[in-house]
């Protein structure tokens, strides 16, 4: 999360030629991006929104790859460059996780599939309504699209540096009717929680476990 203050300045100013005016103006985030028109007052600068703006940029940011899928562009250039896509994901929803070359590559290995794009597209298709899914599971789709209550022990799980898009615990804490316990896991990780903190991620389970037994 940003703390206030964080940013002093923008970037380089821009100017456009408004009729009698030539206005200068700072821009942030993707230039093919949802436009946001951010206008200050008097008596005040631009520096109202120094802060704002990073926020701003950064929330069209975080789903920009699911709208870049939903195009054939999108799909011929993760077929082209599907490692490095791939990599770009991984650092960026796992900040501060280190990982080497060998540890992604035998990640990468899986990319190879033949079948890997077409899987991919099509998932992220499907979450936006532009693809149907398999018609043998509609049933079950709609019983899971009513969000019924888990009743089962549950422990959740988040890294203290996840950099992919994600509610707050707080949002999903009435899902759980059963005994339930939510985690922060420390240290710098992100959204690869399993392989940036196993030790914590097997220690959940085997206290979930426990849960279960002394139900």
């Amino acid at each position: 999360m940003m703390r206030n203050g964080t940013n002093t300045s923008f970037g380089a100013l821009k100017q456009i030629d408004a009729g009698l005016l030539n206005v200068g103006y700072a821009e942030a985030g993707p230039s093919d991006g949802p436009a946001v028109m951010l206008l200050h007052g008097w008596p005040y600068d631009i520096h109202s929104y120094v802060d704002v703006a990073p926020r701003l940029a950064q929330a069209e940011l975080q789903w920009w790859y699911q709208y870049y899928f939903a195009t054939e562009r999108g799909r011929a250039g993760y077929d082209k460059y599907r490692r490095d896509f791939a990599k770009l994901i991984w650092q960026l929803a796992s900040p501060h996780w280190d990982f080497d070359n060998a540890t992604f590559e035998r990640s990468a290995v899986a990319f190879d599939n033949p079948d890997h794009v077409s899987i991919v597209i099509h998932n992220y298709r499907w979450r936006l309504g532009l693809a149907e899914g398999e018609p043998q599971y509609d049933e079950l789709e709609q019983r899971l699209a009513k969000g019924p209550v888990i009743t089962v022990p549950t422990i959740t799980l988040e890294g203290d540096a996840n950099g992919a898009p994600h509610p707050e615990a707080s949002a999903y804490v009435s899902k759980f009717s059963g005994r339930y316990a939510h985690r922060i896991i420390t240290g710098g990780v992100g959204h690869n929680l399993p392989q940036e903190a196993p030790g914590d991620f097997a220690q959940a389970i085997v206290d979930v476990d426990a849960y279960e037994s002394s139900a």
